[in-house]
């Protein structure tokens, strides 16, 4: 039976096997296929069928897969295991745990004394061989001692070097450590959305876990801080990896665990490697990190403001607000002007102007690019020292409602319910019947409509006026303490 096979069924089980060794190709370089020699096609017989059609296929991909196990031996050594202390101070009152479970040999309500000391968990990696290790700030914040735990159970007690509670970043130093194996440090920039990635960490004091994943989404901003530029990824990351790396395939740190989504499975988040580079020298050097400060208020660009702006797309960062004699407004830049660029980086979302700038120390000098009346401009200006965080105009409170002021009048064209206000400016205090007015709240007070100053309601019905039917309206308006601009959209009529 095997012997009396034909010509064209052994042909036919060539060719199985030709796909059946493509398919089989190993990861690498060694991956991609080869095209079958002109040999190998000459084995088919002279009588054989033509092929009934010919479909060109697209070079066979490189598996995305490597040696996981080997990479994880290899890193293994780099990573640390945390553990703090923090001493717990009682106070007088009912302890809510108490409430529930009575307290240890005493009745609910006893004033209590100061607890035993808590422990917590989390996880670093060693960036230089004389015991430097990095790790999230809120690992060892207010700690009172902080013990440090290699892969080969030896420990050492750390001293904090320095800490960033903005980027949630800390150095520590082991005293005494000499020669440990160095993490290296890789580029969050170039790593690219669906790279494999390695978390190590000390999930639940477990000590050394490994979870492989790829990386889901960059620039992720999740309410973290002021400086939020993820790495979102679903490698498995559970409470104890804080602080741990985040490896490429290449056993190069691209990130640093620092969140857990609540609830949510399969979505943990990194502090680009970048960032801590940006940072490292100072937290090194002085303990703390030093930022330049531009001096303004700012707002996202939507597509509404795009259009009244006349800009191409809904991209940069809307200048809501200057500070008078900052840097901002010695460099030239004025409320109104939308920014671009910094140095060179495109700004495509609003955020990224403060990370831009905050990489940049006091006294540097940055060159701005803004487009102001639909033209570019660039702007170089020199930074100040930042104290107090820049704001994001669209974030501040909204003011407390007084009483309305006895003479209203309406704006029909933009549906709302309008007064004088004191000090100049126009009110809104409502909202007329059906309106359904999105950028506008009861209490802002309008000063500008298109660039012309707005003094009382004669001179925003004047302003209105002029705006032509169906298109969309730029006012500028303060809300509260701080101001902003709205692209409020006419009806056409």
């Amino acid at each position: 039976m095997i012997q009396a096979v034909s010509h064209r069924s052994r042909a036919s089980a060539l060719a199985l096997l030709s796909l059946a060794a493509l398919s089989l190709g190993g990861c690498g370089q060694q991956a991609h296929a080869t095209p079958p020699s002109t040999q190998a096609a000459a084995v088919a017989p002279a009588d054989a069928e033509p092929p009934v059609s010919t479909v060109t296929l697209p070079p066979a991909p490189v598996p995305a897969t490597f040696d996981v196990a080997a990479l994880s031996d290899r890193v293994r050594p780099m990573v640390v295991n945390i553990t703090t202390i923090h001493e717990s101070v009682g106070r007088e009152g009912l302890d809510p745990f108490d409430f529930f479970f009575g307290p240890q040999g005493g009745g609910r309500g006893v004033p209590r004394g100061p607890r035993p000391t808590q422990t917590a968990l989390g996880t670093g990696f060693i960036i230089d061989p004389s015991g430097y290790v990095v790790t999230n700030e809120h690992v060892i914040h207010d700690a009172s001692g902080v013990r440090v735990r290699l892969a080969d159970e030896r420990e050492f007690e750390a001293e904090v070097v320095g800490r960033d509670p903005k980027l949630d970043l800390a150095l520590l130093h082991l005293k005494g450590a000499n020669g440990l194996p160095v993490a290296p440090l890789g580029s969050s920039e170039q790593l690219r959305v669906g790279e494999h990635v390695l978390a190590v960490g000390n999930p639940f004091g477990l000590g050394h876990t490994v979870t492989l994943g790829i990386v889901s989404a960059k620039a992720r901003a999740i309410g973290a801080g002021p400086y939020d530029d993820f790495i979102q990824t679903d490698a498995s990351i559970n409470p104890g990896n804080s602080g741990g790396p985040l490896f490429n395939w290449r056993g190069e740190v691209v990130g640093i665990n620092t969140a857990i989504r609540a609830g949510a499975n399969g979505i943990g988040f990194a502090i680009p490697i970048d960032a801590l580079k940006d940072v490292l020298p100072q937290l090194r050097e002085k303990g703390f990190v030093e930022r330049g400060k531009l001096g303004l208020l700012f707002q996202p660009v939507t597509r509404d403001l795009a259009a009244a702006l006349k800009l191409d797309a809904p991209k940069g960062a809307l200048v809501a607000e200057v500070e008078p004699g900052g840097a901002a407004a010695r460099a030239g830049i004025k409320p109104g002007d939308v920014i671009v660029d910094v140095n060179g980086v495109p700004i495509h979302h609003a955020e990224e102007l403060r990370r831009n700038v905050a990489r940049n120390a006091p006294g540097s000098e940055i060159k701005v690019t803004v487009v102001r009346a639909e033209k570019r401009q660039e702007l170089v200006a020199k930074l100040d020292a930042l104290q107090d965080e820049e704001g994001d105009a669209a974030s501040r409170p909204r003011p407390t409602q007084g009483a309305r002021p006895e003479r209203q009048q309406s704006a029909e064209k933009l549906g709302i319910q309008i007064s004088d206000a004191a000090g100049g400016g126009v009110r809104v205090d409502g909202f007329a019947s059906g309106g359904d007015q999105q950028e506008l709240q009861v209490g802002d007070v309008i000063l500008e409509v298109n660039g012309a100053p707005v003094k009382d309601v004669a001179g925003l019905r004047a302003a209105i006026g002029k705006v032509k039917d169906g298109s969309i309206a730029l006012l500028k308006v303060r809300r509260g303490k701080a101001v902003q601009f709205a692209a409020v959209p006419i009806p056409a009529r």
